[in-house]
């Protein structure tokens, strides 16, 4: 696990204490074993250094302007078209430039559901659409063609999510429409896989799923080796809290960009943590008290507290 010299508080925010790490200190963090054919400890320092360049900068952009989110808020499947309606044109007004779409179901159900989300957001609001893993490849590849009309800008999980081979014939069959999976994927060997054959477009980390931040550290150089955008899974109890700070941290110590790099919002269950995540103009501010933004309130803790015995 990363360890912090001592002589820096813990009484900050996840996201301080990495940032202010040189590049020597985070590739001592990061465990290279088995993946040293995507990427070499060298490389890493390199990108860290060049990361280097700018950060101060970067740091005060992130505080005024955030980092940008998407909503998944319009696109459950099972919603009427007008609640659909309601809630794609409500989420344009409050400023999201991304918004996703459930699919899967039905392919006539999804072509209409897709239909008049496109009509409601326009053409310059990107829509992405999610099958949670549904799909034989090529039944992936057939289904989607027929939704190219609403112009996709990626298909998330569309067959299983341990099938590499698979997800990289369906990025090849439906381009331009991009591929994003990994938020089953448990370590970095997995992505190594996904990036280095060419199976994916978009990196979709889960913080939880990978074991901490050492972890999604060595899937973050990988993927900026590659130059594939990370969008960190956010859709859990709490995932929103951690993951802005991986996604912050990309952008300060890693690939230095926010390009093309969006994290994913689910507007509920926040008021069960301490320090929730703060969202402005479509936008993760830098959370402001210290620690990773996931501890949960007591009165949370007991409501919810698991008894065997049914009391």
């Amino acid at each position: 696990m990363i360890e912090f010299p001592s002589v820096r508080p813990l009484s900050v925010n996840l996201t301080t204490p990495v940032a202010d790490m040189s590049p020597e200190e985070l590739v001592r963090v990061i465990d290279f074993r088995y993946i040293t054919d995507a990427i070499t400890p060298e490389e890493a320092l390199e990108l860290f250094r060049r990361a280097e360049v700018g950060k101060a900068e970067r740091k005060a952009i992130l505080q005024r302007e955030g980092y940008a989110c998407y909503t998944t808020s319009a696109g459950w499947l099972g919603y009427s078209d007008e609640k659909l309606a309601r809630l794609a044109f409500d989420a344009v007004a409050a400023g999201f430039r991304h918004i996703k779409m459930k699919v899967g179901r039905d392919v006539e159900d999804d072509m209409r559901r897709l239909r008049i989300c496109r009509d409601v957001i326009g053409p310059d609001v990107k829509m992405m659409i999610d099958a949670n893993q549904v799909w034989e490849v090529d039944q992936a590849i057939a289904w989607l063609r027929q939704l190219q009309f609403a112009q996709p800008y990626f298909i998330e999980e569309p067959t299983s999510p341990d099938d590499v081979e698979g997800h990289r014939k369906i990025r090849e069959a439906i381009a331009p429409m991009k591929v994003a999976t990994g938020e089953m994927c448990q370590n970095r060997i997995l992505f190594k896989q996904f990036i280095t054959r060419g199976a994916i477009d978009i990196v979709q980390i889960d913080a939880c799923r990978l074991g901490g931040l050492n972890e999604v550290l060595a899937v973050l150089v990988m993927a900026a080796k590659f130059n594939l955008p990370v969008w960190p899974h956010a859709g859990g109890v709490g995932l929103c809290e951690y993951v802005q700070h991986l996604s912050m941290i990309d952008y300060l110590c890693v690939s230095g960009t926010k390009d093309e790099r969006v994290i994913e919002y689910v507007d509920h269950l926040h008021e069960h943590f301490v320090d929730p995540c703060v969202i402005r103009n479509a936008a993760y501010m830098p959370p402001q008290r210290p620690g990773f933004s996931i501890e949960m309130k007591e009165g949370s803790i007991r409501e919810h507290l698991f008894s065997a015995a049914g009391g």
